[in-house]
């Protein structure tokens, strides 16, 4: 299975219209059209910068309000366009919240739903088949293909994302962050911590990446 941390996906049986994609990308670049190395750049941008700092404010001001926290829980979408973040693929939004025994993960099993206005563009790992069945079947397992290693009684809820409904994980806020803002907060969220295929950074783990 591959993610960002260089595993790589069995991409033998592409779904069709990700062949013609792939087929007029071909096209394009052979005519001069598109510029493949600054397409992949935009795609990373929007994938892995723009996208998920807005879901990273989200978890951020939840973490440090208790009201707009409830809010959230309450009314997800509601809670998410106070802060401006409206829009296709997010009309229908919920909030679902790890704890010290609950782990949730998310996964679209029949496509690649997904809550673009909070996390950007989907990553290609998330739209694979393989990631899409053993998310259910060994929800356990894929985690520690993402290096995350939970505790044999840590229940793990896995959340089936759709064209009603698409989910935001709320990950735990890391111990030592008492009195932090909310933008520094914002920091330690990554794109899996909100998808549930990754844990927030811990405050050692932002000064390595200084």
């Amino acid at each position: 299975m591959s993610h960002d941390h260089n595993h790589d996906h069995d991409h033998s049986e592409l779904p069709e219209i990700e062949l013609r994609v792939r087929a007029l990308e071909t096209l394009l670049t052979d005519k001069g059209y598109i510029d493949p190395p600054a397409l992949d750049e935009l795609i990373e941008t929007y994938e892995t910068r723009i996208g998920p700092k807005n879901g990273a404010m989200v978890v951020a001001k939840t973490w440090a309000d208790a009201d707009y926290h409830a809010r959230l829980m309450a009314d997800a979408t509601a809670a998410i366009a106070e802060l401006g973040f409206t829009g296709r693929q997010g009309e229908h939004m919920v909030a679902v919240e790890n704890t010290a025994s609950t782990h949730n993960m998310v996964v679209c099993t029949l496509c690649s739903c997904y809550p673009w206005t909070v996390l950007g563009l989907p990553p290609v790992w998330y739209k694979s088949a393989p990631y899409r069945s053993r998310a259910v079947r060994d929800p356990r397992g894929v985690l520690a293909e993402f290096n995350v290693s939970l505790p044999e009684d840590t229940e793990i809820k896995v959340w089936d994302s759709t064209a009603e409904v698409r989910y935001l994980v709320i990950p735990q806020r890391p111990e030592g962050t008492e009195g932090w803002s909310e933008e520094k907060l914002a920091e330690l969220v990554t794109r899996d911590s909100m998808i549930g295929t990754g844990l927030a950074l811990a405050p050692s783990e932002l000064e390595d990446m200084a």
